[in-house]
């Protein structure tokens, strides 16, 4: 997602960070494969020329060249001015007095209309509202029949009329109207505060698509209007958004298939063309990948800057509270096991891919590519993980120590996999064990510490000599006998 105008910004600002002192004209020839890589990203011209003008005459306007450390400053410029470009935003869904509250969903064929649909309901269920979906896509074949499943996949009711459906071209004039309209009375009788309607698409715009549009708007007057884009569409999507604005004064935005290889155009130029916000993103295929989007994050995700604050609010929404809980609570007393550490591997799974996790930790990214960290290499070592963790007894799982020679070649056997992962496996679990010991062992002015260390991108050195996490004593988890022996020696 957007890793290669991340690249190339990156190793600008990298090339500006190198420098004691720079000259305006090291500022504009930065500017200039700034415009280069945001034009690669397939972000529209006029929004690339208007970027980089602001850009230029911030940092020339605060002295750029003069600041000991102009990359930095560059980046906070840079930063604050993605930031105005994609926002501000507002996600909420307002509802309406009485309900249903009505939001109409349009977009092109193959842009993921339906498929959002349901995630959108998804996420308006999870924060306790009471959804419905109607099929009003009647001529694309097997639209009812998709937007049906996935209401049963949500769990979500589902209003259909399949003596309305019809061959391309054929459906009866006002079907599409008579089907939103049964799906509201429908929903005033069962109690649905939200209806979604899912309207018909094309594989491109027409007249008779639009009409079919403007008669559900003009009849049903529906409270938010929201069109689906495929953000791999590029500019295509930025003229698809203008075209669908001017017949139907849209809300907002929700740009699909982020977590493909997506190059921004669409995302960077979607709202200061069209003057329209982006809500949502879809940054997967299963139906709990739409996130609200927080131009921050973005900013900073672009930047290579991490978005903790995203990934934060994500754990928060998806793991098992109790479980963590539980997890926070032995990690205090320094009792962290191997079962809390493959606990916790799948709490962590529930985020997303992983790639998309780290981009989200400030540092991460960076090293990942220092490593030569692949598309999918970290869910791959997490299943070895796995297969070595199910092939330990229950004894060996809660005394590492007792994995001699003999029952680690045991377990690798088993795991199908060569002995020294195994041995790379437990030391990855004490590690963590240490970590944790250490962060529960913390003070709150440490935790503090460390938070500060987070967010602004060390967390490449925490483990390190001399890093905050191993500068914390550890005696205080030991038992007390081993604290003794310790006095003796």
């Amino acid at each position: 997602m957007l890793d290669l105008l991340s690249d190339k910004l990156s190793g600008v600002f990298r090339g500006l960070s190198g420098r004691g002192r720079i000259s305006e004209e090291n500022i504009r020839e930065a500017m200039r494969e700034v415009r280069t890589a945001l034009l690669e990203a397939d972000v529209n011209y006029t929004v690339v020329k208007d970027f980089t003008d602001r850009v230029l005459q911030k940092a020339l306007g605060q002295e750029v060249i003069r600041s000991l450390q102009p990359g930095q400053l560059m980046i906070k410029i840079v930063h604050d001015e993605l930031v105005e470009l994609m926002g501000p935003v507002d996600t909420k869904i307002y509802l309406v007095q009485p309900p249903p509250t009505i939001i109409m969903m349009c977009g092109l064929q193959g842009s993921g209309k339906t498929t959002t649909c349901g995630k959108l309901a998804l996420l308006l269920q999870s924060r306790g509202h009471h959804p419905m979906l109607a099929a009003a896509d009647l001529q694309r074949p097997a639209a009812v029949e998709q937007l049906r499943v996935l209401g049963e996949q949500v769990g979500v009711p589902v209003y259909t009329d399949p003596s309305r459906v019809a061959a391309h071209g054929e459906v009866a004039k006002g079907s599409a109207v008579a089907v939103c309209r049964a799906a509201i009375q429908q929903a005033k009788q069962t109690g649905r505060d939200i209806v979604i309607l899912d309207t018909a698409g094309r594989l491109h715009i027409d007249d008779e698509l639009m009409g079919e549009l403007k008669e559900i708007n003009s009849q049903l007057n529906p409270h938010q209007i929201y069109l689906v884009l495929d953000a791999m569409s590029g500019q295509d999507a930025v003229n698809s958004a203008k075209a669908f604005n001017a017949q139907l004064e849209l809300d907002g935005l929700i740009l699909t298939k982020f977590d493909s290889d997506t190059r921004g155009g669409a995302l960077l130029s979607a709202k200061m063309v069209t003057g329209k916000p982006v809500k949502f993103l879809g940054v997967g295929e299963k139906l709990d990948r739409l996130e609200e989007f927080r131009p921050e994050g973005m900013a900073q995700r672009i930047l290579g800057m991490g978005d903790i604050v995203g990934l934060v609010s994500d754990a928060m929404e998806k793991f098992d509270q109790e479980e963590t809980a539980r997890l926070q609570e032995k990690m205090e007393k320094g009792q962290f096991t191997l079962d809390d550490f493959m606990a916790q591997m799948s709490q962590v799974k529930k985020l997303g891919p992983m790639g998309k996790v780290m981009s989200m930790i400030p540092g991460m990214s960076e090293l990942s590519r220092q490593v030569n960290m692949g598309e999918g290499d970290v869910e791959k070592q997490m299943g070895r993980m796995h297969a070595i963790y199910n092939s330990m007894s229950r004894q060996e799982r809660q005394k590492t120590e007792l994995l001699d020679g003999n029952r680690r070649r045991r377990i690798a056997r088993g795991a199908g996999v060569g002995l020294n992962e195994v041995g790379q496996f437990i030391k990855q679990f004490e590690m963590s064990r240490d970590m944790m010991r250490a962060v529960g062992g913390m003070g709150m002015m440490g935790k503090m510490k460390l938070m500060k260390s987070l967010m602004s991108g060390g967390i490449s050195a925490l483990g390190a000599p001399g890093g905050p996490i191993l500068k914390t004593k550890r005696s205080g988890f030991m038992e007390k006998k081993d604290r003794n022996k310790k006095k003796r020696r």
